[in-house]
């Protein structure tokens, strides 16, 4: 029943997204509605040291969090045409960790790298790709040189292009993150140049996947959130990442259900299982286009009609980092 499930979904996956695709930039989007707001109590910028030179990232530290504490960290990475702030006040990640209490790291593409402020994942062949993922661990290293970050607590999520390198770079330092977050992203072994990422982007695989050389039982889990009427990431993206990261932990389906949250779009969510432990899930969002789902109505790259997507990455961090606190747990016992 589980892969009659699974084969519906990639069907549906499959079928969606017909419209004209091209490359994420601002003229793909809504224009932007308002400038972001001023920085909130607790933001700060910093420039981190890294192979290729300097990141700019932005980070915001909850004040009401203990200074002596170790707290998580989520880590985001925006879209094309996007920064940090506003990335930040799209997804209204802040808002969330100062209320459940949690680091959000934002860090920044520099435009000399990408003019549209993209992130190159797909560049392989002259390694900047790998570069560009190692740069945003510098990032993560030099705030936790700062900050009280429990580094067993630590997440990353992306939007677009940004979640093809949160993926890429999981892969590339996968014990350096308890959970992996791609929103409307490619699967980054998908592509190995500008070409191939344009042709992934549009449903047509030219690369084959190759996850084989990484150790399937460092990998963190993975949440998939894609939206079926995303006109610039073909939806059978989504699927794609997520049987794929599933297969190379031999994670087992189990059957998809459909959800309702209120008028907010309804969704399939499904979810892959070694033993007990969750290693996949992924959540295909009916009517969401290429947006941040349930994100802020006055930015771009946003649909406030869409389920809260930062609630999601949040939750399924933290059901990573407590599953991962039981087993290390478990294993102390024994």
């Amino acid at each position: 029943m589980a892969n009659k499930q699974a084969r519906w979904v990639m069907r549906r996956a499959a079928s969606a997204g017909q419209g004209v695709l091209r490359l994420a930039s601002r003229s793909s989007a809504a224009p932007r509605k308002s400038r972001v707001a001023a920085p909130a109590q607790g933001w700060s910028e910093g420039l981190s040291l890294n192979p290729s030179g300097l990141r700019r990232y932005g980070f915001y530290r909850p004040p009401n969090l203990s200074p002596s504490k170790p707290s998580p960290l989520l880590l985001m990475l925006h879209g094309c045409g996007q920064d940090a702030l506003e990335f930040s006040a799209s997804t209204k990640m802040n808002q969330l960790a100062k209320r459940l209490g949690f680091m959000v790291l934002y860090p920044q593409q520099d435009r000399q790298a990408n003019a549209m402020g993209c992130w190159n994942w797909f560049q392989k062949r002259n390694a900047r790709a790998k570069l560009e993922a190692a740069s945003i661990v510098a990032a993560l290293d030099h705030v936790s040189s700062l900050h009280a970050i429990d580094r067993s607590r630590v997440a990353i999520a992306g939007l677009s292009a940004g979640a093809s390198m949160a993926a890429l770079t999981a892969l590339h330092f996968p014990r350096r993150f308890a959970a992996v977050v791609m929103h409307s992203g490619v699967e980054p072994t998908s592509a190995n140049s500008s070409a191939t990422a344009v042709a992934a982007m549009h449903g047509r695989f030219r690369v084959p996947l190759h996850l084989a050389d990484k150790d399937a039982a460092v990998l963190p889990a993975l949440l998939v959130i894609q939206g079926n009427a995303d006109p610039v990431v073909d939806s059978a993206n989504g699927l794609r990442a997520a049987l794929q990261w599933a297969a190379h932990g031999h994670a087992q389906p189990e059957a998809a259900r459909a959800v309702r949250h209120g008028k907010r779009y309804a969704f399939t969510t499904m979810d892959w299982f070694v033993g007990e432990r969750l290693q996949v899930t992924y959540k295909e969002i009916s009517g969401l286009g290429h947006a941040w789902s349930g994100g802020a109505a006055s930015q771009a790259y946003s649909d406030p009609k869409g389920p809260d997507a930062s609630r999601m990455v949040w939750a399924f961090a933290k059901q990573q980092f407590e599953q991962i606190a039981a087993e290390n747990q478990s294993s102390k016992s024994h």
